[in-house]
């Protein structure tokens, strides 16, 4: 079992930017695929950005995200970060950890990583609101 615990959430206004953290109770970095997912109200949830287990970052293919978030992790804090600059309102919504063993990834389609329900281990969300 894995237990995820995001933090940095916060109310910003637009144009501002703020740095969402996911700290693991293992270390599952070199066996995991660590993910950022968000849910705005009313919306299903998506997939963000993802980090595999070589420390390979990719983004789904949100236009509204494109150069604004940036995945990282330290495996010496069992930390993984999402850096987030220019804020929009359209970015609220509660941002979620995620992990998954990245056997389960092996071998299948890449855009695997970003489906909800590839992924086992889920942290309880950090709220994100950005005012216009």
């Amino acid at each position: 079992r894995v237990d995820l615990v995001e933090s940095g959430g916060g109310s910003v206004q637009a144009g501002g930017s703020l740095k969402l953290t996911c700290v693991a109770s293992d270390d599952p970095y070199n066996t995991y695929y660590m993910a950022w997912f968000r849910q705005a109200p009313g919306k299903k949830r998506e997939a963000v950005a993802v980090i595999d287990d070589d420390g390979q970052a990719s983004y789904n293919e949100l236009d509204s995200v494109k150069g604004r978030f940036t995945i990282s992790k330290d495996d010496a804090k069992r930390s993984l970060y999402l850096q987030m600059i220019d804020l929009k309102p359209e970015d609220t919504a509660t941002y979620y950890c995620a992990a998954e063993p990245s056997l389960r990834f092996r071998g299948q389609n890449y855009w695997l990583r970003y489906d909800v329900g590839a992924y086992i281990y889920w942290g309880r969300g950090t709220q994100v609101t950005v005012s216009s």
